[in-house]
């Protein structure tokens, strides 16, 4: 079936520009480029990706449009702004022409603040990208959900997609939170989900697709099959899984659905959230 992935990077690798990789992500330590993804994406039916953003400066922004305009595969890009700028209003004037790019995103899960997202600056900023058109994607930590979904009740125009399904604890310790706030985030029509990212919050070296499918099952049921896309995390996601295994574990836990919601799933919802 045909697939678009809705969550990827590039990156030419400097350790200054990605001090999170740690020693024991030795696989990430390498430049991962467009042409190093393109057969994984042959090999497993993906016919498009959405790059997403992996530093927070600017120059990320024009980095990934510059591969999306060489690279037709790449049918869209998420990229980063500095949402507390004053200059916010010129430099989203400034991307006008540049169509392919969807959105944009900060790296919230790094912030120690737990309602970073709510500082008035940031709320105002999140307000003039909805107004130009663009979406944002949510990359929160379970106890930054509280966050989010002030943020949603703020914009309910405004379209949210949450990364990862927000990383919830893989050892299935303490979920009832996280399920609370999921079906809460849940409740605003116009928030998606990812279902992406799942092998790297798992124990790298022991898992099974199995381990996945309770919070698959809470994802499907609190955001249904006309809300969540697939998404690979790719380069990330080999530290735990082959490309090739990510989809495999979708594929795996979809085969209980009609083809009609896998296609909304593997495709369509992307298609639709970010107007690809």
């Amino acid at each position: 079936m045909k697939k678009i992935d809705s969550h990827q990077h590039f990156w030419h690798y400097d350790a200054n520009d990605f001090p999170w990789i740690s020693d024991e992500m030795q696989i990430l330590k390498e430049d991962c480029l467009p042409e190093k993804l393109y057969p994984e994406l042959e090999a497993n039916e993906v016919k498009g990706t959405v790059a997403v953003q992996a530093r927070p400066v600017r120059e990320e922004t024009n980095y990934l449009l510059d591969l999306a305009d060489k690279f037709p595969f790449i049918l869209g890009v998420i990229g980063w702004v500095d949402l507390t700028s004053d200059q916010l209003a010129d430099t989203l004037k400034s991307y006008q022409p540049f169509p392919k790019l969807k959105g944009f995103r900060h790296l919230l899960q790094d912030e120690s603040d737990s309602e970073f997202i709510l500082k008035p600056a940031f709320q105002r900023g999140l307000g003039q990208i909805f107004a130009a058109g663009y979406s944002y994607d949510l990359l929160v930590l379970p106890f930054q959900l509280a966050g989010a979904i002030k943020t949603a009740s703020n914009f309910p125009e405004g379209r949210l997609v949450l990364d990862h399904m927000a990383k919830p604890d893989m050892s299935h310790k303490d979920l009832q939170e996280w399920k609370d706030k999921m079906r809460d985030l849940a409740a605003h029509p116009q928030v998606y989900c990812k279902l992406s990212g799942m092998v790297t919050e798992a124990d790298w070296e022991n898992w099974e697709a199995s381990d996945f499918f309770p919070f698959l099952d809470i994802a499907l049921e609190y955001f249904g099959e006309e809300r969540l896309m697939f998404g690979s995390d790719w380069p990330v996601c080999r530290l735990a899984a082959s490309y090739a295994q990510v989809t495999g574990i979708l594929e795996k836990y979809l085969e209980k659905l009609s083809v009609a919601a896998q296609r909304k799933i593997w495709y369509e919802n992307a298609e639709k959230f970010y107007h690809l």
